[in-house]
């Protein structure tokens, strides 16, 4: 009994045979391959898939979304959110802000506190004795990555030693929700700008109380020459 003829040369073969008793051709052409979809022909997905590589990839994406969980968790907790947001201090810009407003619990005679934010170093902030504040406040809440101070009343050396400066004071920052954040300045006693750092967000006032003074005299005021604001951009 005769099979199909060969689909090259036509010769008639036995049923079974897989080629031609004649030319030698298939007599069974292959089964052509299904399309591949789209996805898989483009890079890096055209690569050959090898057995159980599903379940590798699982293993990578769990293993992903894991890490991530630990992530964002990490960042709820204060340290985490502390170190996090101290990294973005260090890479990101500064800009200057200034306040809406600038008060003293007291002030000398012709030195008002706003000389302390005019950005003039020939002005200053004139407290009458230790103990007397400078209260700056802000409409909008903001991250205060740092606040530079000039003390004394002049950046020339003799006008400088002339007035009495600061050298000690308490740096207290309040932030929106009402927490306060105290820290004890050390100043020198020269000329120039002198820079806090400090990164605290959601910062609504800033108040400097002076403590201690180079050069007190009880008929000269304490001379703060000027108070720069930074935030982060």
């Amino acid at each position: 009994m005769e099979g199909e003829p060969c689909p090259a040369c036509g010769t008639p073969n036995a049923p079974g045979r897989r080629f031609c008793r004649r030319c030698a051709a298939p007599l069974r052409a292959k089964a052509e391959a299904a399309p591949l979809p789209w996805w898989r022909t483009v890079w890096p997905f055209r690569r050959r898939v090898r057995v159980r590589s599903g379940r590798a990839l699982r293993r990578i994406l769990l293993v992903l979304a894991v890490v991530g969980l630990l992530f964002v968790g990490f960042l709820f907790l204060p340290a985490g959110r502390v170190i996090f947001e101290d990294v973005r201090d260090k890479l990101g810009g500064t800009a200057e802000i200034s306040p809406s407003a600038v008060t003293a619990s007291a002030e000398a005679p012709g030195h008002p506190a706003g000389a302390a934010v005019d950005g003039l170093t020939n002005k200053y902030w004139g407290a009458p004795a230790l103990g007397a504040s400078l209260t700056a406040t802000f409409g909008t809440p903001f991250r205060l990555v740092g606040v530079v101070l000039h003390t004394g009343a002049s950046t020339e050396p003799e006008e400088f030693r002339r007035e009495p400066r600061p050298v000690r004071a308490d740096l207290i920052v309040t932030t929106v929700d009402g927490t306060v954040h105290e820290k004890e300045l050390t100043l020198n006693d020269k000329p120039g700008e002198q820079t806090v750092r400090t990164g605290i967000s959601d910062v609504v006032t800033v108040r400097l109380v002076l403590r201690e003074a180079a050069g007190e005299s009880k008929n000269r005021p304490i001379a703060l020459g000027e108070i720069e604001f930074f935030q982060r951009t």
